[in-house]
């Protein structure tokens, strides 16, 4: 059906009215002769006026008129030639009950074979008449001049009505629904899909439809597409019978773009930069814009963000040094034409809109004309920014605090609406706050990466390979790797081929904690060093961690740790653990069971006033010690109990007689699964290792200093069984010296050992707790040099004290040639 201009109805009975049919509009009916007398009278006569057709028949017509002008002109017609025409009028009309009805009447002449033969009349109310063709007429003039689309179909739903406004909107309205329109589906609604099935359950059930979304390019503006607010209703007539089914349009165009702009704000201001992590970031904004404005999104990031540092200040696109991060596709396929995510892009020239966005200004194309215009004759950059397919593109700058961080290009390429005004000021706000989010994670990446390779050097190295043990140490940060912690593990050697085991766990995280787990470890391995024992340590470490809680009394969290402390010797195959609120350890015995050792816990460091007890166990070679901190049991939402009993099936699974304890720390890594964890675990495991009893031999000495030259004799002699007979002269010296001050100064008995490794060690002991010192002697004392040529011949020295007495021991390198010979010669 062609529109060209006004729409009138068709198929309504040939009138000229923009409406559909009513009902009939005079529905009294009566028959007169030629005379004028009654011959017919209509019920619905009857109901109008009140007289039965049995008293009105055969009576003069102008009986019921009541104004004298009405019957004159009544009988002036009937008697004039032309009133053969008929006649339309308002008369009065007598009612049956005396009073005066108004009626319209239409008066039409019947003609027989002979002429006429009488007159048809048929009337209305007059003053409902006057109401209907008020209403008709407004009802003609709204629709008809109606700014929005307005449609009837009829209850076959072919278009009985389409008002100009439709005409010049749709493409084809020749049968609905209007050609080119497609509706929004209500998913709460799965059976209206199309519009036929608005129309049709509207048509049958009576019940408008109201606010459904249209979408679809007008006749009259086809490049751009809009928006409508559909509503369907059904027309009856007062007897509810079935009239057509109307439908009205509503251009929401404007209103459904704002909204939608500002839905795509809200996403990206929730979704943008809530990781802290660069690259994700990049990610994010890259999928928040696909496929909600474009087709196509690509993230350039500079190598120095994505490393956490300052793009580089110094102006120019040939100084950006950009990576392509984060990508997306409408239909998640990347395009092999362009650079792939991850990939450097080349130095990029000095190119005029190139500039524009070193100097914060958003690049609108609009065609892709546009875009090859702006390479200035660079064909080579074709194949890095422009798309196939794609004919709109918007640029904009990552640009936060005076630096360009990187690039954000959309490409529409499958939708045909080029690029606006509004989209490009929209991309700009979004690429703003995305730049403070890329800038917020180029900070932290930067924070953290200082702040884990702090940890990091503040822990001892992951594997150590001594006489006493094979260790291998874990750390694993909070969150994945995202926060730091306190939580801390170490390894010390000791003298006599001892190792020092040490967990702890300072509470809290971040800086504070572990600046404050740098400064607990360094006190240990200088506590260790003066070789106390396990409780005596603890109380020095309580001490000091009472003294960092008065340093900082304004510090957020208390300063407070947990740690434990074992000493293991290879010679007895001992091990003294004590602990300050520290979870016990695990053993893996040789035959494959687990144990955990049973110890009193002790308070907390930074509790003071309670004591710390040392517990002491044997391990036989091949044991396999786990010190943990409490993150390793406690994540997941899994108890302290749950944690460590899933830790000692992993052990006993993991941990076999031999096996390398570097593979046993992965497969308990692996064991705890990859969610992050809120606590970060340290763990360190330490298989055994036993000092071969032919290694070792000792001897105890009464008081008496003529038995000094016995105990040189027994040294060069067990030396000399070691096929180590070029240090028997500098050990000799040795004992001579340290025997002869024990016997002399300390008391007996007197101990003697001898202990071969990689170095050979002398322990004297004594039972005096007096501590030898090292001092240079005048030129005329006759004493004070012996600690002296000790320290000179050997490798190092050092004395401990044990419950009873003390020792002072020696090392010589094996493989050295000992030192102290120039000061002899």
């Amino acid at each position: 059906m062609p529109m060209n201009g006004p729409v009138h109805g068709q198929g309504f009975g040939g009138g000229e009215e923009a409406v559909p049919p009513g009902p009939n509009p005079y529905p009294v009916c009566a028959c007169v002769d030629q005379a004028g007398t009654v011959l017919l009278w209509s019920e619905e006569a009857e109901a109008l006026l009140g007289h039965r057709a049995a008293d009105v028949c055969g009576t003069p017509v102008v009986a019921l008129l009541t104004r004298r002008a009405d019957r004159e002109a009544a009988l002036a017609a009937r008697d004039r030639e032309e009133g053969g025409r008929g006649w339309d009028g308002v008369v009065a009309l007598r009612h049956r009950g005396g009073h005066e009805v108004s009626v319209a009447v239409r008066v039409r002449p019947l003609v027989n074979g002979e002429g006429r033969a009488g007159w048809s009349v048929t009337a209305a109310d007059a003053r409902r008449t006057e109401r209907e063709e008020t209403d008709r007429a407004i009802l003609r003039a709204s629709v008809g001049q109606a700014p929005i689309p307005v449609t009837v179909v009829d209850g076959d739903l072919r278009y009985r009505l389409v008002n100009a406004a439709a005409a010049r909107t749709f493409a084809r309205t020749d049968e609905p629904p209007p050609a080119g329109l497609r509706l929004d589906a209500d998913p709460a609604d799965a059976g209206l899909r199309t519009m036929e099935q608005v129309l049709r359950r509207v048509r049958d059930t009576g019940e408008p439809v109201l606010d459904l979304t249209v979408r679809g390019r007008p006749e009259d503006d086809p490049d751009r597409e809009h928006v409508w607010s559909l509503s369907t209703f059904r027309l009856t007539d007062p007897a509810d019978r079935l009239l057509g089914v109307c439908q009205t349009y509503v251009d929401v165009t404007e209103g459904d773009r704002a909204q939608r702009r500002l839905a795509l704000l809200s996403e990206a201001a929730e979704r943008i930069g809530a990781s802290l992590d660069v690259a994700r970031t990049a990610q994010e904004l890259a999928d928040t814009l696909v496929p909600a404005l474009g087709d196509l999104a690509w993230v350039a990031l500079s190598d120095a963000t994505l490393q956490g540092d300052e793009p580089s200040k110094m102006f120019g696109p040939g100084r950006w040094h950009l990576r392509r991060i984060g990508v997306a596709a409408v239909d998640g396929r990347w395009p092999a034409a362009l650079p792939a995510q991850g990939q450097t892009l080349p130095s990029l020239p000095n190119l005029a809109f190139l500039r524009a966005l070193g100097h914060g200004e958003t690049i609108l194309a609009r065609d892709r004309e546009t875009v090859i215009a702006s390479m200035e004759g660079h064909e080579e950059l074709a194949s890095l920014f422009i798309p196939e397919h794609g004919h709109t593109s918007i640029a904009a700058p990552l640009f936060a605090r005076g630096l360009v961080l990187g690039t954000l290009v959309v490409w529409r390429t499958s939708r045909p609406d080029p690029f606006d005004q509004e989209d490009a000021d929209l991309v700009t706000e979004i690429a703003s706050r995305a730049a403070l989010g890329v800038d917020n994670a180029r900070r932290y990446t930067r924070e953290h990466r200082a702040a884990v390779a702090l940890q990091e050097r503040l822990l001892p190295p992951a594997t150590t390979d001594t006489p006493a043990a094979e260790t291998a140490g874990l750390y694993v940060p909070a969150g994945g790797g995202a926060e730091i912690g306190g939580d801390w593990y170490d390894v010390i050697p000791l003298p006599s081929f001892r190792v020092a085991l040490v967990a702890g766990d300072v509470a809290g995280h971040g800086l504070a904690a572990t600046a404050t787990m740098g400064r607990l470890r360094t006190a240990v391995g200088t506590l260790a060093d003066l070789e106390l024992e396990p409780d005596e340590l603890l109380t020095h470490l309580d001490g000091l961690v009472q003294r960092l809680q008065k340093e900082a009394p304004n510090q957020g969290d208390t300063v407070g740790a947990s740690c434990l402390y074992a000493v293991y010797d290879p010679v007895t195959c001992q091990c003294v653990l004590a602990t300050a609120g520290h979870p016990a350890p695990l053993v893996v015995r040789s035959d494959g069971t687990v144990d955990s050792v049973r110890m009193s816990p002790g308070p907390l460091l930074g509790v003071g006033g309670m004591p710390f007890e040392a517990t002491t166990i044997d391990l036989e070679p091949g044991s396999l010690l786990a010190v943990y901190t409490k993150g390793v049991v406690h994540r997941d939402g899994h108890d302290f109990d749950a944690g460590l009993r899933r830790l000692t099936d992993s052990l006993a699974a993991s941990a076999g007689p031999g096996r390398d304890v570097r593979a046993v720390g992965a497969d308990l890594l692996r064991s705890l699964g990859d969610a992050p964890s809120r606590e970060d675990m340290a763990l360190l495991l330490a298989r055994t290792r036993a000092t071969a009893p032919e290694n070792t031999t000792a001897w105890e000495f009464p008081v008496d200093l003529s038995l000094v030259a016995d105990a040189r004799k027994a040294v060069a002699e067990q030396l000399a069984a070691w096929g180590l007979e070029e240090l028997s002269f500098t050990t000799e010296l040795i004992v001579s010296e340290l025997v002869t001050n024990a016997m002399r100064y300390a008391g007996g008995p007197v101990g003697l050992r001898l202990i071969r490794e990689h170095t050979l060690v002398c322990e004297v002991s004594d039972p005096s707790n007096t501590q030898p010192r090292l001092r240079r002697a005048r030129w005329a004392d006759e004493g004070g040099r012996g600690l002296f040529l000790v320290a000179q011949l050997a490798t190092r020295w050092g004395s401990r004290y044990a419950r009873e007495g003390k020792t002072i021991w020696t090392e010589q390198s094996l493989t050295a040639a000992p030192g102290g010979f120039d000061v002899l010669q």
